[in-house]
């Protein structure tokens, strides 16, 4: 979830604003409850619960469902978010921030390598056969949404479209992913690391393979096996002056200048190495499948320059 400083995002700041909230934020994050289990949970009547409930879901941080039982129906509730980031405004607020914006598709890789387990899918039907990396130089590759694999790497080729009178201020690339375990493991940590350009900017490590029947993906297809990856988590990669972060957090010091950041093309590369700590694998989840309906997203912010000749064609980099 990213927000802003304006009205529209009160509804989530509100129903942040309270401790019970808080507590049933952190009760959800363990497993999925109704309202009776919340309400006793918190020492609070059912009535109240809802009250707290329907703040939460009005604010899209839980989502919620009817489950039959044996009394009746009730509600269930889930955590629809894990994790939300703030923008605030800049300095000159009256000004947004430049950017060129580029979402490449899972299954468009340019490069891989890859061990068993491993996949990938459409959101229509599994490419080839599992645990086959021959499959993933299947022609219909390039329509995958979903791959995963236990160890190796898979890379892309992205555009830059930076043009010379355009100073680059920072890279943001966004994207859902989780390790890979057989079938699907909440406790199965693996070491992920990126490299841009051929350089490396870190490494982190996913806590599991989330999945299993009571687990859906919010976007997962209705035919995929309940019994393997369902979800993963979004994570957001920056990369700018100071160093390289995930979720605000830096792992590097490695800035733009250290990536050759104005490459007409750049390479981007998941991969688990052979000699990580946690030898995990690794799921990427893009439209269609998973909780975040989004690809792999790259956005460049700049600020512009004075040029005072040359047309646009002209200020290209050569």
């Amino acid at each position: 979830m990213k927000l802003d400083i304006s009205e529209k995002s009160l509804p989530v700041y509100e129903a942040l604003a309270s401790d019970v909230r808080l507590k049933m934020i952190h009760l959800l994050a363990k497993q999925e409850m109704n309202i009776k289990q919340l309400a006793e949970a918190l020492g609070l009547s059912s009535a109240i619960m809802t009250m707290h409930v329907k703040k939460l879901e009005r604010a899209k941080i839980i989502e919620t469902r009817m489950v039959p039982g044996r009394g009746g129906a009730r509600k269930v509730c889930t955590l629809a978010t894990d994790f939300i980031e703030i923008v605030f405004p800049t300095r000159d607020s009256s000004s947004p921030r430049l950017y060129h914006e580029m979402e490449v598709s899972v299954g468009h890789y340019t490069d891989f390598h890859v061990e068993p387990t491993c996949g990938l899918a459409t959101t229509e039907k599994v490419i080839g056969i599992f645990d086959e990396p021959r499959c993933f130089l299947d022609p219909e590759r390039v329509n995958a949404k979903i791959l995963w694999f236990g160890q190796g790497f898979v890379e892309y080729k992205v555009p830059n479209y930076l043009m010379k009178n355009e100073d680059p201020v920072e890279l943001e690339i966004s994207f859902e992913i989780s390790s890979e375990a057989p079938y699907a493991n909440d406790n199965w940590p693996s070491d992920i690391s990126f490299f841009l350009n051929g350089v490396k900017l870190g490494q982190w490590t996913s806590p599991g393979d989330f999945g299993g029947s009571n687990a859906r993906g919010k976007y997962t297809p209705d035919w995929w096996f309940t019994e393997i990856n369902q979800y993963g988590l979004l994570k957001v990669l920056k990369i700018n002056e100071q160093g390289t972060f995930i979720d605000g957090h830096q792992i590097s010091e490695i800035t733009l200048d250290d990536v050759d950041i104005r490459q007409k093309q750049w390479t981007f590369r998941f991969a688990v190495l052979e000699d990580a700590k946690n030898v995990g694998g690794m799921t990427l989840f893009g439209t269609g499948f998973g909780n975040y309906n989004q690809d792999i997203n790259f956005r460049l912010y700049y600020t512009k320059t004075e040029q005072p000749n040359g047309s646009a064609a002209d200020q290209a980099d050569e």
